[in-house]
C-alpha cells in the first residue's frame, strides 16, 4: 500500500506548495467547524441560563462569522484540490501514453485492448478521485475528530473517556474492511477489463457480426460478462455489508452514551446544561468520522487495486530498445540476413534463413499463409528481434542501429492497412505531416490512387471514418501504398499490397512504381504471380524455410513449389512460348 502512495506522490509533489497551504485550509475549516457547538454551550449557561442577553449578539455573531468563513475556505480548498487533480491525472496520462508508444509488439500481440483502456479511463478515474477528494477527506474527517476530542477534554475528561471506549472496536472493524475489501476491488477491476475486451472487439467487428448475423451470440457474450462483472460488485457490497452495520452501529452508540451518561452527570452537577448541549451539539463530529472511515477506506482499497495495474503496466518492458550508443548514421539499404532464426512463443516461425539484397533490388517473398513471409520483414525493421543469427542493415546488426534512425529509413505497407479518422490526404501524409499538397498528390498517383480520390466530392479533404470505413479493400490499399511512397525511404516493404486490387489495377501500379523502385531496396511480399514475376530475385518460404530461390524463369525451370503456384494460377503453360512465359 505505502508502494502506492509514494508512486502518487512522485506526481503530486510538484504541488506541494499548493498541497500544504490547502492542507492547512482543512486545518482551519476543522477548528472553524467546532466554534458552533462550543458557542451554543455558552449560550446556553451565559444567556439562557443566567440571562447574560448582551452577550447573544455577539456570540450569535461569532457563529455566523465561523459559519461564514468556514465556507469560504472549504470551497478554497476543494477548488485548489480539483486543480491538483487535474494536474497530475493529466501528467500520468501524458506518461501512460508515452510508455504505450514505447512497448513493443510482443506487448500488443498479447495484451487485451480493453485491459489497456480499462487501465487508461477507470483506473485512472480512480486515482484522481483519491487526490480530488480522498486525500483531503481523510485529513478533514481526522482533524475534525482531534479537535472534537480535544474540546470535549477541556469540559469533561471522564465523560470524554467514556465516549472514547467504542473507538478501539471502531478501529477493529475498519481494519478488517480494509483487509477483506482490497480483494474484491481488484477482482471487480479484473472483470471490468474483460468487459471492456468484449465491448471493443464487438465494435470494432461490427461489420462481421452484422455478415454473420451473430448479434445473438455477440448479445449473450456480453450479458455472461456483464452479469460476472455485476455479481463481482455484489461479492465486494456483501464485505461492506458485513463490517459498515457494525459501524454505524458503533457510532450511533454515542447518542445514547450522551444521553445516559451525560443526563446522569447533569444530575450530580458534574457538567452544566451547557456543557451537556456542547456535547450533543460536537457528538457528530466523533460520530461522522467513524462513519466515513469506511467508506473513506473502500475508497482506499479502489485506489490501491488501480494503482497497481497502472504502475505494473510503467514497469512494463519493452523487448526491443536501443544499444548503450547506438549507430545513427544513414541508411543507404543493405539488407542481410546471416542463419536467422525466429519463433514465438507457440512455436518456431524462421528456420536458419539467409538472405541478402541491395538498393535497385527487389527482392519477392512468396509462399502458403503461415510460411513466416510477414515475420521476415517484421524483422528488418525489428519489430521483433530474432532468437539466433543476424539482421544486418549496410553490414550493421540492426540491434546496433537507432531505433528512430532506422524504422525513418524502412517505409511499410503493411497486410492489415490501418487508416485514421483524418482527411485522405492526412492519411497519405502522415509519415510527412509536412508534405506539400502536389507531393501528397505525385504518390497518390504512384498508388494509382489519385483518380477515385478525386472523383469523391471533397477530394483529398475527404474525412474518411475509423479503419478507412466507406472505402473498398483496394481503395485502402492503394492508400496505404500512397503513404508508404511518400515517406521515399531506402528500404521499401510492400505485404500483399495489391491483393485486394483488380489485376489490371495491378499491373498499371508495378508499371509506374519501376522507376520508384531504382534506387531502393524493395521486399515485395504476394501470392500472386503477376505481383513477383518481374523481381530480381524470388524468394519461396515454407515452414519458415527458404525452399527455393532465383528469378522468375529460373524458378519455373525448376519445376518446384513456384511452378505449381503458377500452373495453379494461370493454368498449363507447357504450350505457350518461353518468351511469353518469362
Amino acid at each position: 500500500m505505502m508502494d502506492n502512495f509514494k508512486w502518487i506522490w512522485g506526481f503530486i509533489k510538484k504541488y506541494k506548495l499548493r498541497m500544504g497551504i490547502s492542507l492547512f485550509l482543512v486545518l482551519v475549516s476543522s477548528a472553524l467547524s467546532m466554534v458552533a457547538p462550543y458557542v451554543s454551550g455558552i449560550i446556553v449557561d451565559k444567556v439562557i441560563k443566567q440571562g447574560q442577553k448582551d452577550m447573544l449578539i455577539i456570540l450569535c455573531g461569532l457563529m455566523l462569522g465561523a459559519t461564514v468563513s468556514k465556507a469560504f475556505v472549504r470551497f478554497t480548498y476543494q477548488i485548489s484540490f480539483e486543480k491538483v487533480s487535474q494536474g497530475t491525472f493529466m501528467k500520468i496520462r501524458e506518461d501512460m501514453y508515452k510508455k504505450l508508444q514505447t512497448l513493443d509488439f510482443k506487448f500488443f500481440d498479447t495484451t487485451r485492448t480493453g485491459d489497456i483502456m480499462a487501465k487508461m479511463t477507470g483506473d485512472m478515474e480512480t486515482v484522481r478521485h483519491l487526490v480530488a477528494w480522498v486525500i483531503y477527506m481523510v485529513f478533514e474527517n481526522a482533524t475534525i475528530f482531534i479537535f472534537a476530542i480535544v474540546l470535549l477534554f477541556t469540559i469533561n475528561w471522564t465523560f470524554t473517556l467514556v465516549l472514547l471506549l467504542v473507538v478501539p472496536f471502531l478501529a477493529w472493524a475498519a481494519i478488517k474492511l480494509a483487509h477483506d475489501v482490497r480483494p474484491t476491488f481488484s477482482a471487480v477491476r479484473a472483470q471490468f477489463s474483460k468487459l471492456n475486451s468484449v465491448v471493443q472487439e464487438n465494435i470494432s467487428g461490427n461489420r462481421v457480426i452484422k455478415a454473420f448475423a451473430t448479434e445473438k451470440i455477440e448479445i449473450n457474450k456480453f450479458n455472461k460478462e456483464n452479469d460476472a462483472y455485476r455479481q463481482k460488485n455484489i461479492d465486494s457490497a456483501k464485505v461492506w455489508a458485513k463490517y459498515l452495520p457494525i459501524i454505524d452501529a458503533l457510532a450511533g452508540t454515542l447518542s445514547l452514551t450522551i444521553i445516559i451518561i451525560g443526563g446522569v452527570l447533569v444530575i450530580k452537577d458534574q457538567i452544566s446544561i451547557g456543557q451537556l448541549v456542547t456535547f450533543n451539539s460536537i457528538i457528530w463530529a466523533i460520530g461522522n468520522p467513524m462513519k466515513m472511515s469506511g467508506g473513506l477506506i473502500n475508497d482506499v482499497q479502489r485506489f490501491n487495486a488501480s494503482a497497481d495495474k497502472i504502475r505494473e503496466f510503467f514497469d512494463t518492458e519493452s523487448a526491443i530498445n536501443n544499444a548503450e550508443k547506438p549507430d545513427e548514421k544513414d541508411i543507404a539499404g543493405v539488407v542481410e540476413f546471416k542463419n536467422v532464426s525466429f519463433g514465438y512463443d507457440n512455436g518456431e516461425v524462421l528456420k536458419d534463413v539467409s538472405l541478402k539484397a541491395k538498393p535497385g533490388q527487389t527482392i519477392a517473398i512468396i509462399g502458403p499463409t503461415g510460411s513466416g513471409k510477414s515475420t521476415l520483414v517484421n524483422l528488418i525493421c525489428r519489430f521483433y528481434d530474432c532468437c539466433e543469427g543476424e539482421v544486418l542493415v549496410d553490414n550493421v546488426n540492426v540491434k546496433d542501429i537507432e531505433l528512430r534512425t532506422l524504422r525513418e529509413k524502412i517505409s511499410v505497407a503493411m497486410q492489415d492497412v490501418f487508416l485514421f479518422s483524418d482527411t485522405i490526404e492526412g492519411n497519405i501524409a502522415y509519415g510527412v505531416p509536412d508534405a506539400p499538397y502536389e507531393t501528397v498528390k505525385w504518390a497518390a498517383g504512384l498508388a494509382d490512387a489519385d483518380k477515385f480520390i478525386s472523383s469523391l466530392p471533397e477530394g483529398y479533404d475527404t474525412i474518411i471514418g475509423e479503419r478507412g470505413v466507406g472505402l473498398s479493400g483496394g481503395q485502402r490499399q492503394r492508400i496505404a501504398l500512397a503513404r508508404a511512397i511518400l515517406k521515399d525511404p531506402s528500404i521499401l516493404i510492400l505485404d500483399d499490397t495489391t491483393s485486394s486490387v483488380d489485376m489490371e489495377t495491378e499491373f498499371e501500379i508495378h508499371k509506374t512504381l519501376k522507376s520508384f523502385y531504382n534506387n531502393k531496396t524493395t521486399f515485395i511480399i504476394a501470392h500472386r504471380i503477376s505481383s513477383v514475376k518481374n523481381a530480381d530475385q524470388i524468394i519461396v518460404l515454407n515452414n519458415g524455410q527458404i525452399i527455393e530461390q532465383g528469378t522468375h524463369q529460373q524458378l519455373i525451370d525448376k519445376r518446384g513449389y513456384y511452378y505449381n503456384v503458377y500452373l495453379c494460377q494461370f493454368g498449363d503453360f507447357d504450350g505457350i512460348s518461353q518468351k511469353e512465359v518469362g
